[in-house]
C-alpha cells in the first residue's frame, strides 16, 4: 500500500536528520524519513574511541572504493561513508569545524545569493549547544553539542607547543575570530559521548507521531509525474514500496548517493543515462561533476614512551583500564578519538585564507584501508597535513542501473603543480613541528615518510604512493546560477518542482575544514527555507 506524506526525505545523515527533524517540528506536517542503513544501536558508535571500530564495518559503513587515480599511480582508494542512522556523522572523527567566512562569501559571489557569511551564520548558531556558551558566534541550547576535550594529555599538550614553537600562533577557537593557528578541537560530543546528527536531531524528533522513520528503506527512484516529484520507491527486505508526496521530496543521500539517486530517476547525462536504458527525464550534465575532497599525507612517528592510543591495542591490561576509567568517569581515552589537536596554516604567504590543516593525532598505523585501522604495535603518533584548497575536479556516475551497485567515484586528484606543491609543504612543516623541543622527549624517529625521503621529487612520490582521501567529498549537485548547476540557491532541483537537494553534495566548492558542521548547516537552512515556502 502507498502511504503518503507532505515531505519525504532520502537519507537519514548529518543534513538529512535536521530536515526532518526541523520539518516535523511544528506538528503540521507528515514527514518520511528513508534511511538505507540500520539504527545507530551499536555501543561503539556512541563511544567516541568506538571510531576505529566501524571505519571499515560493512553493517553501517557502505565502504566506497575511488575508481583509479591516474595521479596516483593507478591506485583505489577506500572511501568509508556510514550506511546507519546519523550518516557519516555515526562514525567520523567528531572534530566540529565551520571553515572560514570567506568560503561562504565567495559561494554568494558565484551567484549563491543567501549563501554568504552573514546569512548562514544564524544557522550554525541555530544548531550549536557549544559548551562555552553563546556570543555573537556561538550558539547554545540548540540540537548539537559542542565540547571541548575531556583532558589536555600530555602528548597533545606537547604537539601544541611544538606547533608554537615552530612558529605556528596558539588560537583557542578554530571557530572563532579566525582559523590561522595551532590549537585543540571541540568535537560533536556531549557527557563524552558522539553527538551525531541522529542523536541530536533525530532522536527527540522521533517521539512525534508526524514523523516516520524507516531505516533499511534504500531509496531507488524518485517518481516524477508531469516535471514534478511526487515520490520515492525505496527497497526494503521485505520487498519494494512507494511513497508519494504532496509536499516536496527532499534528496540527503551525501556526495555520492545524491547524484547516483538523480541519475537513476532520469535526472543525469543523457548519454550515461541512455547507455542504462533509463528514461531521460531532463538532460542534466552536472548531475555528478564537480566532485572534489580534501587529500592528505601522513607523516608517522615512533615515540620513546607509552603515552599513545597504539598502546591500547597492544595491550589487554591497558584497555581494560581504559575502559574503566571510562565507564566509572567517562573519561579518559575512550572519551577521544585520539585526534588532540591541530593547525591551519598557508603554504603561501599570499593566500587569503588558510589551505593546510595538520591533524595532531595520538595514534599511528601504516594503512587505513577498507580491512580497517591497524595500529603500530609501538607507541606512536601522526601529524597528518590536508589539503584544503584542491584545483582537481571529478564525477560520480551510475555504474550500473541496479541502485545497489556503488557508483564509479573519480575525483582527479593532484590536478595541478599547487596541488603537489601544498602538500610537500604541508610534510615538510610536520616534520619541523616533530623537531621541536617540545616533542623532543617524545619522537624516537620518523617511520613515514621516512628520513631517507628528502628532496621534492622523493616526497613527490610519496604522495601519489601513499596520499588518501580525506573523506570530505562535496560538489556533485551543485549549487549555483550557472546552465551546469544542479540546484538553485535554494536547493531547488533545475526543472523538477517539489525536489530539492539538501546534503553536501550541493557545496560549490569545499570548505576549509572538516565538512560535518557545515553539512548540518546546509539542513538546517534547507528545512527554513521549505518551512518558508510552504508558508508563503
Amino acid at each position: 500500500m502507498t502511504e503518503t506524506y507532505d515531505y519525504i526525505v532520502t537519507g537519514a545523515g548529518s543534513a538529512g536528520c535536521a530536515v526532518a527533524a526541523r520539518l516535523s517540528e511544528s506538528g503540521r506536517y507528515r514527514v518520511l524519513l528513508l534511511e538505507a542503513g540500520v539504527r545507530d544501536s551499536s555501543p561503539w558508535i556512541h563511544i567516541p574511541i568506538g571510531y576505529t571500530k566501524h571505519f571499515a564495518n560493512p553493517r553501517v559503513n557502505w565502504m566506497f572504493d575511488s575508481a583509479p587515480e591516474a595521479n596516483l599511480n593507478n591506485r583505489t582508494l577506500y572511501l568509508p561513508r556510514g550506511k546507519v542512522l546519523g550518516g557519516t556523522s555515526s562514525i567520523n572523527g567528531l572534530v566540529y569545524m565551520r571553515g572560514t567566512p570567506a568560503d561562504y562569501d565567495l559561494w554568494r559571489q558565484r551567484g549563491c545569493e543567501g549563501w554568504d557569511w552573514d546569512s548562514v551564520l544564524p544557522f550554525f548558531r541555530k544548531a550549536e549547544d557549544n559548551e562555552r556558551g553563546a556570543d555573537a558566534l556561538h550558539g547554545a541550547g540548540g540540537p548539537l553539542r559542542v565540547s571541548d576535550p575531556p583532558k589536555i594529555w600530555p602528548l597533545g599538550r606537547a604537539m601544541v607547543e611544538a606547533s608554537m614553537q615552530a612558529g605556528i600562533p596558539y588560537n583557542p577557537d578554530f571557530n572563532g575570530v579566525r582559523q590561522d593557528g595551532c590549537g585543540y578541537y571541540q568535537s560533536t560530543t556531549n557527557r563524552r559521548l558522539r553527538w551525531s546528527s541522529a542523536s541530536a536531531y533525530l532522536k527527540p524528533a522521533r517521539k512525534r507521531s508526524n514523523l516516520r522513520v524507516i531505516t533499511q528503506a534504500h531509496a531507488t527512484r524518485i517518481l516524477i509525474e508531469n516535471g514534478r516529484a511526487v515520490g520515492v520507491e525505496y527497497r526494503t527486505p521485505h520487498g519494494t514500496s512507494t511513497a508519494r508526496a504532496n509536499g516536496e521530496v527532499i534528496v540527503s543521500g551525501g556526495t555520492y548517493g545524491s547524484p547516483q539517486l538523480l541519475q537513476l530517476s532520469g535526472l543525469g547525462p543523457a548519454s550515461l543515462l541512455q547507455g542504462f536504458d533509463i528514461p531521460v527525464v531532463r538532460d542534466m550534465p552536472g548531475v555528478g561533476d564537480h566532485l572534489h575532497d580534501h587529500f592528505n599525507i601522513y607523516a608517522v612517528y615512533r615515540l620513546t614512551r607509552h603515552v599513545s592510543l597504539n598502546d591500547l591495542a597492544s595491550s589487554l591490561p591497558r584497555r581494560l583500564l581504559a575502559g574503566a576509567e571510562y565507564l566509572f568517569t567517562r573519561n579518559g581515552h575512550m572519551a577521544t578519538t585520539g585526534l588532540y589537536a591541530g593547525a591551519f596554516l598557508r603554504s603561501d604567504p599570499a593566500l587569503e585564507r588558510p589551505d593546510i590543516q595538520i591533524n595532531m593525532s595520538a595514534w599511528s598505523t601504516a594503512e587505513r584501508t577498507r580491512t580497517g585501522i591497524n595500529p603500530h604495535k609501538f607507541p606512536g603518533m601522526t601529524l597528518s597535513p590536508v589539503h584544503l584548497r584542491p584545483e582537481g575536479r571529478g564525477t560520480v556516475r551510475l555504474q550500473s542501473p541496479d541502485p545497489t551497485v556503488q557508483p564509479e567515484i573519480k575525483f582527479n586528484f593532484l590536478k595541478s603543480d599547487y596541488d603537489m606543491r601544498a602538500l610537500i609543504f604541508g610534510i615538510r612543516k610536520c616534520r619541523e613541528i616533530a623537531r621541536q623541543p617540545a616533542l623532543a622527549p617524545y619522537v624516537a624517529e620518523e617511520i613515514l615518510p621516512g628520513v631517507s625521503k628528502e628532496s621534492d621529487a622523493d616526497l613527490e612520490r610519496v604522495v601519489r604512493e601513499r596520499g588518501v582521501s580525506n573523506n570530505h567529498p562535496v560538489g556533485t549537485c551543485r549549487m549555483g546560477t550557472d546552465p551546469a548547476a544542479v540546484v538553485d540557491p535554494r536547493l531547488r532541483v533545475y526543472g523538477i518542482e517539489k525536489l530539492r537537494v539538501a546534503d553536501a553534495s550541493i557545496m560549490p566548492s569545499i570548505i576549509g575544514g572538516n565538512t560535518n558542521a557545515p553539512t548540518i548547516m546546509i539542513g538546517e537552512k534547507a528545512a527554513a527555507m521549505i518551512l518558508q515556502d510552504a508558508a508563503a
